[in-house]
């Protein structure tokens, strides 16, 4: 019996190729460049599987010329990329990597916060460039981190591992999320609920942790930026698009808040000109980045299309609806 055949934009890594490969005939995108959507719309014709990322749409254009497909496997928690319903519609598994991440972003995202507060960006530039004349008193003095409070908005997976992390700097937590937290969470975490504008009020630190959704889609806007602190700091490890960046370049430039420090963007990869200023540290959207868990996200979704054509339910399914109605 042939095996299904599966197209995977990234070569992966070998733990996930060795996954995939058997059970599957892969053909793997190699270039350096991006697969171009015109590319990526020829070889997945007559694919019955799709191994993709955050940067391939999914969509009814994709879905209509691939008759075939059985099973769209993102190597990533997001999915909005991915149009769900259309999926659905036509009968094809879609599939995320949760979990895998949670504590490599919460990493990150400290890594971005302890940035922006000790200005280590303009710091690094200053040691390599070789003007550096020495030490000073207030040379590149930035702002202590301990013992301040640190707002969390989202207090999902990743949001819980940020506060976790807080408790070593002696940092107030408080956050809003849709959903409150049970008592007993919020009490292992040393975290207090609040509504979202007296998270914003209240906050030395914004982290956000959010999926992009309608509703978080500009989330951060003009409005919510003029309710931070002028001596706040806004850090989103969570979905570019979250941020209105026009309006938080005028709340740099105005001084409604101190500064930012981003791993995602708008309108990925471009990155609003305004960022690029002192204050804002900057990250190509790395925050899952370790080769640990990397490898993990394309371990599971390679295990995620392996399972479907072995007759099995991918554990990461978003839209278990079509393996009930076949």
């Amino acid at each position: 019996m042939p095996k299904p055949r599966v197209l995977a934009t990234r070569p992966l890594f070998p733990a996930a190729q060795n996954i995939l490969n058997a059970g599957c005939e892969v053909e793997y995108w190699t270039q350096p460049e991006r697969i171009s959507k015109k590319e990526l719309l020829e070889r997945v014709k007559d694919k019955e599987g799709l191994v993709c990322l955050l940067t391939e749409k999914v969509d009814e254009e994709l879905l209509r010329v691939a008759p075939k497909l059985r099973i769209a496997a993102n190597v990533a928690v997001g999915f909005d990329n991915i149009d769900v319903p259309a999926c659905t519609k036509r009968g094809v598994v879609a599939t995320n990597t949760p979990g895998v991440l949670d504590e490599t972003t919460a990493d990150f995202a400290w890594t971005l916060l302890m940035a922006v507060a000790r200005r280590i960006g303009e710091g690094e530039q200053l040691a390599r460039s070789g003007n550096w004349k020495g030490w000073d008193l207030d040379q590149l003095v930035g702002t202590d981190v301990w013992g301040k409070k640190l707002g969390l908005v989202g207090f999902g997976r990743i949001g819980r591992a940020v506060a976790r992390r807080a408790a070593g700097f002696q940092m107030k937590v408080i956050y809003t999320d849709a959903i409150r937290a049970p008592l007993d969470v919020e009490k292992e975490l040393k975290a207090e609920h609040r509504d979202f504008n007296a998270v914003l009020a209240e906050a030395d630190f914004v982290s956000v942790h959010v999926p992009l959704l309608a509703d978080t889609r500009g989330l951060f806007d003009g409005a919510k930026f003029s309710k931070m602190k002028p001596t706040a700091f806004l850090i989103n490890t969570s979905r570019g698009p979250v941020v209105d960046e026009a309006a938080l370049v005028h709340a740099l430039e105005s001084g409604k808040i101190a500064g930012a420090a981003l791993d995602v963007y708008e309108n990925e990869p471009f990155i609003h000109a305004g960022l690029k200023r002192p204050n804002v540290v900057l990250a190509p959207h790395i925050a899952s980045a370790s080769l640990e868990t990397r490898t993990k996200m394309a371990s599971i979704a390679a295990e995620n299309v392996v399972k479907l054509f072995k007759g099995q339910r991918p554990p990461n399914m978003l839209n278990p609806e079509v393996l009930k109605a076949h």
